[in-house]
């Protein structure tokens, strides 16, 4: 059962400071037993609206704050979800599902964004520039560009938020944050901390939404000529959408979607660091993040003890349950429509040859068995598309270029490993790789200290590190003329 303290959960949507609720509301269901949670305000064209003109009202007083205030406010925030980190974490594994020791996980990594981005707004420096001519003087000027609407997926329910909502309110934005429908209360906990954070009415609002109303409430955010930048991280195919309303007005749009990441296994790897990389990075979140590995590359002389020994791992390591039990491993994934596009996944495999080594079976509801398939080849289903879920295919090479050209075959690049102690190798891979994030040697890689973005269809921009900040700023060139030499 859900026990979680009053003022953190909140079903209500968070507009110019308020609590508001609206015509009707929508269920939010554990997705490991479909049962209701609660019952979330069901937030419309009107509610999106009425936030979107918050923000724009609160903008102007917003950015006026200097960066040092606007930087106590971030870090206040970030004592808080601090602070109430094992109740957040509750929200999170019972809305997603995720094991409750990878819930606080997250909301360590949430919280250190607002950490992040609360030392980052005042580093938010200009430029003055040596002129051409004694009369004048050049200056660059940063400037915030306004509102932004914020739109998350379920699969972080914290962290997505508050890696980008850290950057916005850090540059002097103002944001409307639309949560993805399987997850809100995580999004409204945030604002009821924000508001004790002391963060002013109509900076930050949440407009929670059922699917069917999604579309409407995505029209607003994208469109509505006060909105001045739309940031957003889910599937490729949505984000096409998103982008396709926003060019009407022009929008500065920041876009994280699908990944496809490659593992690669190289002759010369550790076995041992590679199985425990290859562990970490498929099976974390029950394989649902869009830096999971996807599609396993395995050198011919190191590919059988690869094998024997993932298996062994998988045995000894992974557990199914619900996530608030302590022995969970593998929670169930965000619905059933996801485990049957698993399935369907391992059915097509094993149709063109694939061989299931674990696993391969769906369970009761939205649970999978995490699955281990050898003989993988290129035209299987699990080879061409992202799997969001506990699938561990693995292809076996000859060559270091024949690696790179499966790896590369792809139309999104997010996330690629590769693992081998040749330096001059992982020197080729790294750089020849067509993705915006590589790990070597390693199988988590995200912080708030790196960049986090794609490349081809993973999307446009990117999110933390110093440049995170860059993508709520405009740059405003002041000539200072008439000056006397």
């Amino acid at each position: 059962i859900l026990d979680v303290s009053a003022p953190l959960l909140r079903t209500q949507g968070y507009v110019d400071g308020r609590w508001v609720s609206a015509a009707s509301v929508f269920p939010v269901l554990d997705p490991a037993t479909g049962k209701e949670i609660t019952r979330v305000a069901d937030c419309g064209a009107a509610e999106a609206k009425q936030a979107v003109d918050a923000a724009y009202k609160a903008f102007h007083s917003w950015k006026q704050c200097t960066a040092k205030e606007r930087s106590i406010l971030l870090r206040k925030w970030f004592d808080l979800l601090t602070l109430h980190k094992e109740d957040l974490a509750k929200l999170i594994t019972f809305e997603s599902g995720k094991p409750l020791r990878e819930a606080v996980g997250e909301i360590t990594y949430a919280a250190s964004f607002l950490e992040w981005f609360s030392e980052e707004a005042r580093r938010v420096y200009g430029d003055i520039v040596p002129s051409p001519a004694k009369d004048r003087k050049i200056l660059l000027l940063k400037q915030p560009v306004g509102v932004a609407s914020i739109i998350t997926p379920w699969n972080f329910p914290s962290a997505m938020i508050t890696r980008k909502v850290g950057a916005a309110l850090a540059a002097g934005c103002t944001v409307v944050v639309k949560p993805a429908e399987d997850t809100p209360l995580s999004a409204l906990a945030l604002a009821e901390l924000a508001e004790q954070a002391g963060i002013p009415a109509g900076v930050f609002n949440v407009v929670p939404c059922s699917r069917e109303k999604t579309p409407s409430v995505g029209e607003v955010l994208c469109t509505d000529p006060l909105v001045a930048k739309i940031s957003f991280t889910g599937s490729t195919a949505t984000g096409k959408v998103l982008l396709k309303m926003a060019a009407d007005t022009v929008k500065k749009a920041s876009m994280e979607l699908g990944g496809h990441a490659p593992f690669i296994v190289f002759d010369s790897a550790d076995v041992d660091k590679a199985v425990a990389g290859a562990m970490g990075s498929k099976f974390r979140n029950s394989g649902q993040t869009c830096v999971c590995s996807n599609r396993f590359l395995v050198q011919s002389g190191i590919h059988d003890r690869f094998m024997e020994k993932l298996g062994q791992a998988m045995d000894a390591e992974l557990r199914v349950g619900h996530g608030s039990d302590p022995e969970t491993t593998q929670g169930p994934l965000i619905n059933a429509r996801a485990a049957e596009k698993v399935a369907h996944q391992v059915s097509d495999a094993v149709s063109r040859g694939a061989k299931v080594l674990k696993g391969g079976k769906r369970l009761d509801g939205s649970f999978m068995e995490p699955t281990l398939l050898a003989n993988v080849s290129t035209e299987m289903l699990c080879m061409k598309e992202e799997t969001f879920g506990p699938l561990l295919p693995v292809i076996r090479f000859n060559t270091e270029e024949e690696a790179l050209a499966i790896a590369n075959a792809s139309n999104v690049g997010l996330a690629g490993y590769c693992y081998s102690q040749d330096v001059s190798q992982i020197w080729r891979v790294a750089e020849a790789l067509e993705v915006g994030i590589v790990g070597i040697n390693e199988g988590l890689l995200s912080t708030p200290e790196a960049s986090f973005g794609g490349v081809k269809q993973s999307g446009l921009g990117c999110e933390g590190s110093k440049h995170g900040i860059k993508e709520y700023l405009e740059v405003k060139y002041m000539c200072f003329g008439g000056l006397k030499p």
